[in-house]
C-alpha cells in the first residue's frame, strides 16, 4: 500500500448503503470497513474481504483506492472500491462485485474494532 493518510486508518462503521437496509447489513456482525497501514477489511450482511489499497489525496481530501476479495454465502467474490474522508469522522465510497452489483456507502469513525473481529 502506498503511504496512508493517518485519518483514515482505523474502524469505520457502515450506517448506511445504497442496496442494502440496516437488517441486512448487520445480519452477522454490525456492518464495518476497516484500513490499516497495510491492507484492511470489511464485512456487511454476509459479505466480507480483505482489502489491498492505495492511500491518495486528491483535491485535499484524503481517499482510498481499493481491490478486495473475499466471500458472500460462502461463495468467492471480488471488486473494488473508493472511499473518502468527508470529514475527521465521516467516510463516503463505493464499493463493486466483479461483474455485479455497486452500492454507495456511508461510515462513522468507531473508537474500539466489533467485538466478532477482534484477535484472540
Amino acid at each position: 500500500m502506498a503511504k496512508p493518510s493517518v485519518s483514515l486508518i482505523g474502524d469505520w462503521r457502515i450506517v448506511e448503503m445504497d442496496l442494502w437496509d440496516r437488517e441486512y447489513m448487520d445480519m452477522e456482525v454490525p456492518a464495518f470497513i476497516r484500513f490499516e497501514k497495510e491492507g484492511g477489511e470489511f464485512q456487511f450482511g454476509l459479505v466480507s474481504g480483505s482489502i489491498d489499497g492505495r492511500y491518495r489525496s486528491k483535491s485535499g481530501q484524503a481517499g482510498v483506492e481499493f481491490t478486495w476479495e473475499g466471500q458472500d454465502e460462502m461463495d468467492a467474490v471480488s471488486g473494488r472500491g473508493w472511499a473518502t474522508l468527508e470529514s475527521d469522522n465521516l467516510l463516503k465510497g463505493m464499493i463493486f462485485f466483479h461483474g455485479g452489483d455497486e452500492s454507495g456507502f456511508v461510515a462513522k469513525r468507531r473508537k474500539a474494532k466489533p467485538k466478532s473481529m477482534r484477535k484472540s
